[in-house]
């Protein structure tokens, strides 16, 4: 492909945000436009970054030329936005999650493949530093083979948080709770050091927001197809937020981990981060010293960078797989993994049972195990 990719973000909250800015910074990219329902926001983002605004697709791909676009609008929106996008020959960046429900991601890995469009999910957390070098761990045979995978991420949110938006903390508006917005960055570092998994038993509730619809807190006991085992264990009832960790134990005795979010959970265009993501295990045999060295490292590294620069790299990764013609690093698949593990735990908790995988969507009524 000659010439920059013409770039345009789909929603205008805080997350379309941290594309726009992203954007920017992608070398081989042009952001040029963006697309909302709200025609007073769309033309106030449009503004701040010297793009033009939409409220109608087609008009903006006819007008603007634009190749590819992030889909940035809530999670039960995803689905719909980003067919059309596909049908309309665009190559998708979805934030996460992919979707709100199988049924919604099938349709977005139909519509991508029948298109012939590149297609990623962000998981901007797998860029972290730390992240990798828990990946390169494993890929390096350094624990052995792994044969436990954990997931603890034990935050906090108020109901001032769940009251900024009209749609968070609702069924209908978000597709879910703590599973379904703030656990899915764990949750795909969790498959992507694991693989795939075969079996699931899990639960979920609301503890301490009463108020809400959705699960504040969720459980889940996993076995994976290589045999190895897992605990997922996520919550937002706790305050002061503490920790979202990804850890990993080997066949040899040696465990690796990220801690991708320390004391308050990040929230996009409100909060910064106030930790950052270090590795806080590394028993690996003639490396365990090698800690403090790590975490020291990577906090300068992730202080020197802004809250932009990790959605920069994934971005930048889906630009380029879009002018080279290869696959982006993290697939729309991916994301599916991610919405496959969370709806199993919801189908668990409903039928009181193990859930085997791969699951297919349901068409029932009760939103794949979610109003029971």
């Amino acid at each position: 492909m000659s010439g920059p990719v013409k770039t345009a973000v789909l929603g205008c909250g805080k997350v379309g945000h941290f594309h726009a800015q992203a954007f920017r910074r992608c070398e081989g990219a042009e952001l040029v436009a963006c697309w909302g329902r709200h025609r007073e926001r769309v033309d106030a983002f449009a503004a701040q970054y010297g793009i033009r605004g939409y409220t109608d697709l087609e008009t903006m791909v006819r007008e603007t030329g634009v190749q590819a676009v992030s889909v940035c609008t809530p999670h039960p929106n995803h689905a719909r936005l980003a067919v059309e996008c596909c049908r309309l020959g665009l190559h998708i960046a979805v934030e996460k999650p992919l979707a709100a429900s199988l049924e919604d991601c099938d349709a977005i890995l139909q519509a991508a493949h029948e298109a012939g469009v590149v297609g990623t999910t962000i998981c901007q957390r797998r860029f972290y530093q730390p992240a990798q070098r828990v990946k390169r761990a494993i890929e390096d045979g350094k624990l052995g083979r792994p044969i436990l995978g954990t997931v603890n991420m034990l935050g906090w949110r108020d109901m001032a948080y769940y009251h900024s938006d009209p749609w968070r903390g609702t069924w209908d508006g978000e597709g879910g709770g703590v599973l379904i917005n703030q656990a899915p960055h764990q949750i795909d570092l969790l498959l992507w050091y694991m693989g795939e998994v075969d079996e699931l038993y899990g639960m979920w509730d609301t503890l301490n927001h009463p108020e809400l619809e959705v699960e504040d807190t969720a459980a889940a006991v996993i076995r994976f197809r290589s045999g190895a085992m897992g605990n997922l264990v996520v919550s937002n009832s706790q305050n002061p937020a503490l920790f979202g960790n990804v850890r990993v134990h080997g066949s040899n005795g040696a465990s690796v981990g990220v801690q991708t979010d320390g004391g308050a959970m990040f929230i996009a265009g409100v909060s910064g981060i106030t930790e950052p993501p270090v590795n806080d295990l590394w028993t690996v045999a003639g490396e365990a010293e090698l800690l403090e060295a790590f975490r020291r490292s990577d906090s300068e590294a992730f202080l020197k960078a802004d809250m932009y620069h990790y959605h920069t790299l994934q971005l930048q990764d889906f630009v380029d797989a879009i002018r080279l013609g290869r696959a982006p690093l993290i697939t729309l698949e991916d994301g599916r993994r991610t919405v496959e593990l969370i709806t199993a735990i919801y189908r668990s908790q409903r039928d009181r049972r193990p859930v085997k995988f791969p699951l297919q969507p349901e068409y029932g009524s009760d939103f794949d195990g979610r109003l029971h």
